[in-house]
């Protein structure tokens, strides 16, 4: 069998609900323990750093706002491929995979916008302005709050998946609006200093704590990511058992 093949029947075991629980049981208590150490190395470097000469000590915000904005973007992202795996591939777990994201990616742009609040305020004196870069990721949240209403509003699974997935992939093109909002328009929010062609522009000293926190919170990103896809294939279970257990009951009672 070629390693293609191969891959491609491990992808497709995936597939199987069971198999999955297995493999988030033996991979959870690893990603834990990483996403731990990763936090307590980020913070101590976030710490250990001096302040910058210009922002002073608010320049320790960067370490969570940067990595919470990366991460919002990347937790719609994987939203996008599941719901190709939804619509295109009918893999059964995609449906599984974008609603299990969708809180979580919520919950880091909301962290984003906060901490992009407490370091706007004494850098442009105001909490808020509604430039593009701002407004966007705001929409973003928006968006995030807006699919999670659609999930619990369709009772019918097959129907709201299909529904949800065609929102997520409508939705994707505000992620390169957010991306280069920052170049199409003038905008208070600076450029981008770290993922750029010609290389970072940020000082070594901010950039490699800035480095540890964005490994952090992916790490965390995929730990709760995962245990959320085990929950809601748990919750499909019980709403299962639940429902067919109804049905006997209710042939039960015409029966008598």
């Amino acid at each position: 069998m070629s390693e293609n093949s191969l891959a491609i029947r491990k992808f497709s075991d995936l597939a199987n609900p069971t198999r999955f629980l297995a493999l988030a049981d033996r991979l959870l208590p690893w990603l834990s323990g990483l996403t731990a150490l990763s936090f307590v190395v980020g913070l101590w470097l976030s710490f250990a750093t001096e302040g910058d000469y210009q922002q002073g000590e608010t320049v320790r915000i960067m370490y969570v706002h940067v990595p919470a904005a990366w991460l919002s973007m990347m937790c719609y992202s994987v939203m996008a491929l599941a719901a190709l795996g939804t619509l295109v591939w009918r893999h059964p777990l995609a449906d599984v995979s974008a609603r299990a994201a969708a809180p979580i990616g919520a919950c880091f742009t909301f962290l984003a916008l906060v901490t992009g609040s407490l370091w706007g305020k004494p850098m442009w004196g105001t909490w808020w302005v509604w430039d593009a870069r701002l407004t966007s990721v705001f929409v973003l949240f928006l968006m995030y709050l807006g699919l999670m209403a659609l999930n619990r509003a369709i009772d019918d699974p097959a129907r709201s998946s299909k529904v949800s997935a065609i929102l997520v992939l409508v939705g994707f093109v505000n992620i390169p609006i957010i991306k280069f909002s920052v170049e199409w328009w003038n905008t208070l929010h600076q450029p981008a200093s770290v993922m750029r062609l010609d290389g970072p522009t940020i000082d070594p000293e901010f950039l490699w704590p800035l480095i540890v926190m964005a490994i952090a919170f992916t790490l965390l990103f995929f730990t709760l990511h995962i245990a959320a896809m085990r929950n809601e294939i748990l919750r499909r279970r019980v709403t299962a058992l639940r429902r067919l257990a109804a049905r006997a009951a209710g042939r039960e009672a015409r029966a008598q």
